[in-house]
């Protein structure tokens, strides 16, 4: 269930710093990329079905064994309609750090200046993360090609990767077996959303949230 916030200057202040984020203009080498995290849980049926008619959708057996989950880690690009997709076992702080280096050294090892990320504030995206994964030198090299915006506590719905995940995992079998699968599953996906350069049209501003969420805004009295 969505929780409301109250009014907070905090809340308002981080949503406002993600708003200015969707608003700059595309710099392939300054680029702006959001961040979310999603889980998919392996299921291995324990009863084979049969073929569904066309037109009809598949069906399951409400009988199956489960075999585990995997992490989602999404990583959206916006203005160019790119996404990619890291799947680990598990959703700490080295795990993070990993994505984070995978983000910079993979991705995007052209960006000359900054890569800007928008996140939610989950206690496992830190800068310390880095620290805990890597060396000194190597954790701040990375640390210093990377600028985090993070989304106001209660306001994840500001991460358009939160929606890109959602959109993405809608796509997914609902029964996956093994992890193998799941990368096969993911990888096609992923290859087919690039391809139709599939984005997100967010029409949501500042100017906006100082009308449509005022209640959020803390009252100042002159």
């Amino acid at each position: 269930m969505w929780c409301i916030p109250e009014a907070s200057a905090e809340y308002v202040a981080c949503m406002e710093d993600v708003l200015d984020q969707y608003e700059r203009p595309y710099d392939a080498q300054y680029p702006q990329v959001c961040y979310d995290e999603g889980q998919k849980q392996l299921i291995e049926e324990t009863r084979k079905g049969y073929p569904c008619k066309a037109g009809r959708k598949q069906r399951y057996d409400y009988e199956y064994k489960r075999k585990g989950v995997r992490n989602l880690n999404m990583l959206y690009e916006p203005l160019a309609g790119k996404r990619y997709v890291r799947i680990t076992e598990q959703h700490t702080m080295i795990d993070f750090a990993e994505s984070m280096k995978w983000l910079v050294d993979v991705l995007y090892p052209d960006a000359v200046l900054i890569i800007r990320i928008v996140l939610d504030n989950f206690g496992t995206h830190k800068p310390a993360a880095l620290y805990e994964a890597f060396p000194p030198e190597e954790a701040r090299r990375i640390l210093k090609k990377l600028e985090f915006h993070f989304t106001p506590k209660h306001g994840s719905w500001l991460d358009m990767a939160e929606i890109e995940l959602s959109a993405f995992s809608r796509s997914l079998k609902l029964h996956i077996p093994t992890p193998a699968i799941l990368e096969n599953e993911v990888r096609a996906i992923t290859n087919e959303r690039n391809e139709t350069h599939a984005i997100i049209h967010w029409q949501f501003r500042t100017r906006d949230a100082r009308i449509k969420l005022l209640h959020l805004y803390p009252s100042i009295s002159a």
